[in-house]
């Protein structure tokens, strides 16, 4: 009998092991991979996955920068697949979305990849079929840099954090749609009503409660789908499983952590070593020293540590929520563990996330002014979800979604206007400041709207801020060798992240993917994109074909990024070069947002005066 955990998988007769398994590393520049689906138990319930060559995560694919690479993948399963290559940086041919670049890889059928790597560091790859990717597709790339490691170490291990569930991921897509917050399980209770009268007052505890009625929210709703459902893995191994790597005394170790979750931030430290991040999103920073680090999903970050003593240390990656762990081992040798850390008390959002007054503590709860917050599309008479076509949790042909000819944009309704010269103070840099919204975001379709919101890069979160802990945050990450164009952006594109938590549905201004007009990007140019969170969930953006170079409050280049954390209630930009012809994918990296409507197509198109790809170089 398998205990709960175990991590059993079969493939065809064949029974091994998916617990502390060595991971399969492919090395060279001609890959074979296939995907398929095996039977898993990691909780006690034998489950189908879809997997890349057998495994959850796929093999780890480790490439040489500078070097072309031929991966021919094979599609075994009875649906159309794909697979993107996260971060990297590709023709728009090879990057692997379904109904944009290419279409699909057909049952049955394969497709040759083939690029030139023209970066170093650590990437992933993953579905960008439906939710194959939240039933096994993804894994793991590690590039080598030219010329080696800019911070060599002794050992070097990826870390891949996931979530893994018994559940289908379309019957869980369909709960949502009907009951968002369905496995919000830390939901206040009565006896949370008594602890904050006592500790508040009576008056202000049921002004707070009747705000958040008001608004039909939940402080505690910071992920959808949390621990109820969710499995959360290392390297494909429960918690129970408990993943380890090796080392000796005095060693530097590099950890590759890589989130290939599709709906989870997790909060990582490893209790008794300092964490030194050295790289991000698969390029070099100058080394910061911090104690914990909120990764989001679709993100990775390279840290150094030195454990100084033969023990054994737990790597402790706890969910936003509080609602589970993944946990692994450093250690000297097999076998032995570490304590793990109790899960910290579930986070509360307060009325300074949802764009009021500073980040470290709640507006009182009787002076919100709620008229600022603009909830009044919520209150509004139901909506027909047919009409939003919303019918069904249907697979989704990308193709049929409205990515046909291509409509030209009007930017100047959009507020993006086309000068060349950049007004900094106008665009909000350097303190928060009142935004327009735009027309199309005033609908039904959403239940907020913050027209001040916080700006700067120096918040490290709800759950994070004040903890006796020095946490990691975007205002700590300098790239090395500074942005790849110096030039200043000649245009901003301002775009609202949107959406009805009770509803469910999720969008850019107020429109979902189906519904809108896709971006268009010249040839070359440079252009600043500023994005506003209009809702009370954290948002991994991720822009695909090229980097994003985020600045902080003044406008300054601060780190480039291929997937960017924008917060509840806050502001921030970045700055794109858009060398990648084509038509390219710009969603959330929650995969269920992205499927409820936060997508948008990209156009670069050739225009007057512009270069295209070409120069960039090292970029790390």
């Amino acid at each position: 009998m398998q205990a709960a955990g175990a991590g059993l998988f079969v493939l065809g007769q064949q029974e091994l092991w998916a617990q502390n398994q060595t991971q399969t590393v492919l090395t060279g520049s001609q890959f074979d991979l296939q995907i398929g689906e095996a039977a898993f138990n990691f909780t006690g319930n034998r489950r189908i996955g879809t997997v890349m060559n057998g495994q959850i995560p796929g093999p780890l694919l480790r490439w040489r920068e500078g070097d072309t690479v031929t991966l021919r993948v094979a599609n075994r399963l009875a649906a159309r697949s794909s697979i993107h290559w996260h971060g990297m940086i590709v023709p728009a041919d090879m990057d692997g979305v379904p109904g944009l670049s290419f279409a699909g890889i057909p049952s049955g059928g394969e497709y040759q990849y083939r690029f030139k790597v023209n970066q170093a560091g650590t990437y992933w790859y993953h579905a960008h079929s439906r939710f194959q990717e939240q039933t096994g597709l993804y894994g793991p790339i590690v590039i080598e840099r030219r010329g080696g490691e800019r911070f060599p170490t002794e050992r070097d291990y990826v870390v891949m954090l996931s979530d893994w569930t018994d559940l289908d991921p379309e019957r869980i897509f369909a709960v949502l749609k009907k009951h968002s917050d369905y496995y919000n399980f830390g939901r206040r209770t009565a006896g949370d009503f008594f602890a904050d009268v006592r500790k508040n007052g009576l008056g202000p505890t049921l002004a707070d409660r009747r705000m958040w009625g008001e608004m039909r929210m939940n402080p505690t709703d910071m992920l959808d789908v949390s621990g109820y459902a969710y499995t959360y893995l290392m390297n494909g191994v429960t918690p129970t499983g408990n993943w380890t790597g090796l080392f000796s005394r005095g060693e530097k170790v590099r950890l590759r952590f890589i989130n290939g979750s599709s709906m989870s931030f997790f909060d990582v430290r490893i209790p008794g070593l300092k964490l030194t991040v050295v790289a991000t999103d698969g390029v070099d920073v100058e080394p910061v020293s911090v104690d914990e680090f909120r990764i989001g999903a679709a993100e990775t970050y390279d840290v150094i540590v030195e454990p100084k003593d033969d023990r054994a240390y737990t790597i402790f990656a706890q969910a936003m929520d509080r609602s589970g762990y993944a946990r692994g081992t450093l250690a000297p040798s097999p076998g032995m563990v570490a304590e793990v850390p109790a899960l910290d008390p579930r986070p509360l959002l307060t009325m300074s996330d949802m764009g009021h007054g500073g980040h470290g503590s709640a507006a009182p709860a009787g002076q919100v002014d709620h008229s600022q917050m603009n909830h009044g599309a919520q209150a509004q008479g139901a909506v027909d979800h047919a009409a939003m076509g919303h019918e069904s949790a249907t697979a989704i042909d990308h193709a049929a979604m409205g990515h046909g000819a291509s409509t030209a944009v009007d930017h100047a309704a959009m507020g993006h206007g086309t000068s060349t010269a950049v007004d900094h103070a106008a665009m909000g840099h350097g303190s928060s400041t009142t935004v327009e919204h735009p027309a199309t975001e005033r609908t039904p379709l959403l239940d907020m709207q913050v027209d001040q919101p916080r700006v700067g890069l120096d918040d490290p979160g709800v759950g994070l801020r004040n903890n006796g802990r020095r946490v990691l945050t975007y205002a700590d990450l300098r790239t090395i060798g500074g942005p790849i164009d110096r030039r200043e952006p000649g245009r901003e594109i301002q775009l609202h992240l949107t959406g009805h938590m009770e509803r469910f549905v999720w969008s850019f201004n107020g429109q979902k993917f189906s519904d809108a007009k896709p971006l268009k990007f010249q040839l070359g140019e440079r252009l600043r994109i500023t994005l506003v969170n209009d809702s009370m969930m954290t948002h991994p953006i991720h822009l695909h074909g090229m980097w994003s170079e985020v600045e902080d409050a003044s406008g300054n280049f601060q780190v480039r990024k291929h997937t960017v954390n924008v917060q509840p209630g806050q502001k921030l930009s970045y700055a794109v070069t858009a060398d990648a012809p084509g038509r390219w994918a710009y969603h959330c990296h929650l995969l269920y947002h992205m499927e409820a409507g936060m997508m948008r197509e990209v156009h670069v198109e050739p225009g007057e005066g512009v270069a295209g790809r070409g120069g960039h170089g090292d970029h790390s």
